[in-house]
């Protein structure tokens, strides 16, 4: 697991165990868009050790473009706890967010942000772009990438190599 912050946090690395077993949740969603026809990422909002927001990516059954995993989860997590904010909250989600995703998670306050594979086409935090380095923003969410990337990125790639076979 590779970490990088920018910005100093009176806390350290999510415990291995627990954010491998938020992950998992996210992978679970994962999977369930890909049931849905979805690109398969999945996103889950923690606070307090409960999961609090969760998601799954749905632009295509939606026709919204902003359906994003990580968009979803942080509505249902707002939503459930009455606050637009989440200071207290952590958000893991299977891939890297593209910059509409990194700007939500921070305007959103999200005080960790973990995902699985990096995103090397539309990628926030550090792949193409680093959003959450930027040190003129306000906000600094505490960025952990790459935990259970290769299962993470194992989904993705089968999901598009699928469609590029019924192509």
């Amino acid at each position: 697991m590779n970490a990088r912050s920018e910005t100093p946090a009176p806390y350290g690395p999510p415990a291995a165990p627990e954010a491998e077993r938020w992950m998992r949740e996210a992978l679970a969603l994962a999977h369930a868009a890909q049931d849905r026809g979805e690109v398969p990422v999945g996103a889950v909002v923690v606070r307090d050790g409960a999961i609090v927001g969760r998601g799954g990516n749905a632009p295509i059954a939606a026709n919204d473009p902003t359906a994003h995993a990580e968009i979803a989860a942080l509505r249902s997590a707002a939503a459930a706890l009455g606050n637009y904010r989440l200071p207290d909250c952590d958000l893991y989600v299977t891939l890297e967010p593209c910059a509409m995703c990194a700007g939500a998670i921070m305007h959103a306050r999200v005080r960790r942000l973990v995902f699985g594979a990096r995103d090397p086409k539309t990628g926030a935090c550090g792949s193409v772009i680093d959003l959450f380095a930027e040190a003129r923003l306000n906000h600094h969410t505490r960025v952990t990438g790459e935990l259970l990337a290769t299962e993470c990125g194992a989904l993705l790639s089968a999901f598009f190599a699928a469609r590029r076979a019924n192509a």
